[in-house]
């Protein structure tokens, strides 16, 4: 496979995750998705930024989670995200410290 036929392949896949986790699937609290798996869709939306960083573009946080949300984080809280339970809390305390540590 070509490396411009493996990129078009790549990113196909993280637009087809990207649609499932903002219109299939937004009953999944961010905070569970990083307590099972390490990341969110606010990890995604810092890669895509930090990818972008590599490049020389700049964009900020804010403009990064719009972008890869397709609305502001406050539109998306009020929406979809959930009061966390304490339990939540705690386990994603450790969680992002593992995953995240000062990055985010």
């Amino acid at each position: 496979m070509d490396d411009q036929t493996r990129i078009e392949l790549e990113a196909a896949a993280f637009r087809r995750l990207r649609q499932h986790l903002m219109e299939d699937r937004t009953d999944v609290q961010n905070i569970d998705m990083m307590n099972l798996t390490g990341f969110c869709r606010n990890c995604l939306s810092r890669w895509y930024q930090e990818a972008a960083a590599e490049r020389g573009i700049e964009i900020s946080k804010d403009a990064a989670r719009e972008t890869f949300y397709g609305m502001t984080m406050a539109e998306w809280k009020a929406n979809y995200q959930t009061e966390a339970s304490d339990a939540q809390k705690a386990e994603f305390k450790d969680a992002f410290a593992q995953n995240v540590g000062d990055k985010g």
